[in-house]
Formats: structure tokens, sequence, C-alpha cells
């Protein structure tokens, strides 16, 4: 890429637009232009992270990196220069596109009878909760053209991966969720992988900005799981993806005061037990209160609501949390 090209981009997007994208917050303004916060590279406990507006440069006088947006990319992802600046070109053009994308998978769920059956096998009955997460459906097929006929370029749908490489749709028969800057869908074919997700990053943790102000927070690994425990009436949920949290994940649980619930799968290999317990122990080391829910062997969440478990049942199991 050229240097003219990388000028354009920097001032595409702006450093500012980046960090607030990513969750930062400054926490005060020295001067003009310039502000100081906590540094989102590593576990800053005093504001370190020096944001100059007016030079679109940062530096961070508690682990000594500073740079521009793409160097600030380079660190926060942990990634090369080309793949920053692929995240970035991504960051830039996907949130119109996935808007577009999402829309018309919401479109195709209500069309679908397998798809609304497949939900409701899973316990996903309210309408509210549907419309809550903007659950989609991916037929395969059609999307490519509606996207095309948009506006947007077959190469962009590659790029973000949306189509393949042969031009086809790259989510078929799967249940849609529109994250930060992705998707997640889960198949409802036996024989494909089950889970997939855009070349991006999967972003914080879900819903945080309607829960990080609960004293008490309740932490689920799937998106199965937070739609039974939000629908069983517990508001103040959240969902990691995965067992494995990303730095951006771990800061945001400890980014104020509070309680945090870990309800991972109780699998029969007891790896959810052995994360929760990993991530509490990592939670406790900055100051948070952590609590491992026990569920019964071989549940999680999402089962032990579809399979007879109230909302009753369940806060007696946080309450019994240690």
């Amino acid at each position: 890429m050229s240097r003219q090209a990388l000028d354009e981009l920097k001032q595409q997007i702006r450093l500012l637009e980046y960090l607030e994208g990513h969750d930062w917050q400054p926490a005060r303004q020295l001067s003009r232009g310039r502000l100081m916060g906590l540094c989102p590279l590593h576990a800053d406990e005093k504001p370190s992270f020096l944001v100059d507006t007016s030079k679109d440069l940062f530096y961070c006088y508690g682990c000594g990196r500073g740079g521009d947006v793409i160097r600030f990319a380079e660190l926060y992802h942990q990634v090369k220069f080309p793949q920053a600046l692929s995240l970035l070109h991504q960051w830039h053009g996907l949130p119109p596109l996935l808007h577009e994308a999402t829309g018309f998978y919401r479109v195709q769920l209500h069309r679908h009878g397998e798809a609304l059956a497949y939900l409701l096998q899973r316990g996903i009955q309210s309408p509210e909760l549907i419309e809550h997460m903007q659950i989609g459906y991916a037929p395969g097929g059609g999307l490519r053209g509606w996207l095309t006929q948009l506006g947007y370029p077959v190469q962009a749908l590659r790029q973000a991966g949306l189509v393949t490489a042969a031009g086809y749709d790259a989510y078929v028969h799967r249940i849609v969720f529109p994250l930060e800057g992705n998707l997640y869908g889960r198949s409802l074919s036996a024989t494909a992988p089950p889970h997939r997700f855009l070349p991006a990053p999967k972003g914080g943790l879900y819903a945080w900005d309607r829960v990080r102000r609960h004293p008490e927070v309740i932490l689920v690994e799937g998106l199965f799981d937070y739609a039974a425990v939000r629908q069983a009436g517990f508001h103040n949920v959240t969902c990691s993806l995965g067992t494995n949290l990303n730095a951006r994940q771990f800061r945001q649980l400890y980014d104020g005061p509070r309680t945090v619930y870990l309800a991972f799968d109780a699998d029969q290999n007891a790896s959810g037990e052995r994360a929760a317990q990993s991530l509490a122990c990592r939670l406790t080391e900055h100051g948070i209160s952590a609590r491992t829910v026990s569920l019964p062997e071989g549940h999680d969440p999402n089962s032990f609501f579809v399979q007879g478990g109230d909302a009753q049942q369940f806060q007696s199991l946080l309450e019994a949390a240690r």
C-alpha cells in the first residue's frame, strides 16, 4: 500500500474514533486535544494512556508503546501490519454492510419454518427476545443478490466474508446473530461445522452496554445460553462467545466494582469448570468478586431451561455459587 493510501486510511479512521469504537473512554482532558485514560493494551490501574487528537497519535507512559491508529490496531489485536490494515478496512466498511445483511437475515427468519422450529427446539419463543437480539436466518442464496442490488460490489462481500471466493453465500442454513462488527451463525445441519464467524474480531462482551451498570453480572459462554437466561427474566446477563476471553472482554469485566457469576457449561470433561475457575482467579486478582455457578452435570444454561429448569431454580444456583 502506498504512503498516500495509508494517509487516506488514517484520515478516514481517526484514532479517537477507533479507540471509542473499542470501548476506550478518556478519564480526563490535559489540554485542548490531549486526553488521558486507562491503557487498553495492558492491565492499567491508573490513567497512563495519552491520546493527542490533533496529531492522531497515542503514547502509554505505563507500557511505553505508542504510534498511530495502524500501530494501535497491530498492538490491540496482536497482528502484523498487513492484518492490521485489513482489520481497519473491515471496521471502516463493515457497519453499514452488516446492517443490511442483518436486515436481510431477519426477514428470512419468518419465511422459513425450519428456522423458527429450531429456535423453539432451543427454547427461544419470545418475540421480544428475537427482536432484542435481532435474530435472523441464512437460508443460503439470496444475500449476494440483495447486497449487490443495494450497490455493494461482490469484492467487498468477499472481503467481509459474507460471500465465498466462488461467489456463494458463506452462511447457509444457519441461525444468525449480529455482533459488534461480526456475525455468528449456528448451523441447523449436523453435518456442517456448528459455529461460524466472519474473519474479523469477535468484539467485546455481548450487549455489554446494557449490563455494565449492574452490580451483579451473569457471564455465559454462548448466545443460546444468553437467550435462555434473559428470556427467564435475568437482564443482567452477558456472553463471551466461548470460555477464552479476549483482552478487551477481560478488561470490560473489571472496568468497575461488581460481582461476576460465571455460568459456564458443566461439561462431562470438566473443561467449562476449569475455565470458570481460571477466569475467577484472574478476576479476583483485579479486585472483582467472581463466583462459579454449578449447573447440573452435562448441562449448559440453555439446556437447563429447555429441560424444565425455571427462573427460581436458576436463582437458587446463583445464590449457591462460590
